[in-house]
């Protein structure tokens, strides 16, 4: 019979392992289908924008105007990555510290560097 320390110790190794040919993990707790939906939402408006910023290049468009919509777009894109940042933050983050993976401190630390 496992006891919880070594439950929690499987667990995290699990997330740990790397599919077959695939180096990304996969979430232990699932995203609501409300933030999924939204994520998607938010990722479709803006490729949406940069194919019509892509089409304002073909088409010879003023500079301002491509620029404009870059902006719009990295600002959708942004958001999205506020969004799991947060949801990383209140699931995923947690659940480490709680098996007593301080480690992942570092792991947050190093990615809100690069929004800043």
């Amino acid at each position: 019979m496992e006891t919880e320390i070594e439950r929690a110790a499987i667990a995290r190794a699990s997330k740990n392992v790397v599919a077959a040919g695939c180096a990304c993990r996969h979430k232990h707790t699932p995203r609501s289908e409300e933030l999924q939906a939204d994520v998607a939402r938010r990722l479709n408006r803006a490729i949406g924008q940069l194919n019509g910023v892509k089409a304002m290049i073909e088409d010879n468009r003023y500079c301002g105007d491509v620029l404009t919509q870059l902006a719009a777009a990295e600002s959708a894109v942004r958001r999205v990555s506020e969004m799991l940042l947060q949801e990383h933050m209140r699931t995923c983050v947690v659940e480490e510290i709680r098996d007593g993976n301080d480690d992942v401190v570092d792991e947050v630390m190093t990615l809100m560097h690069r929004f800043l």
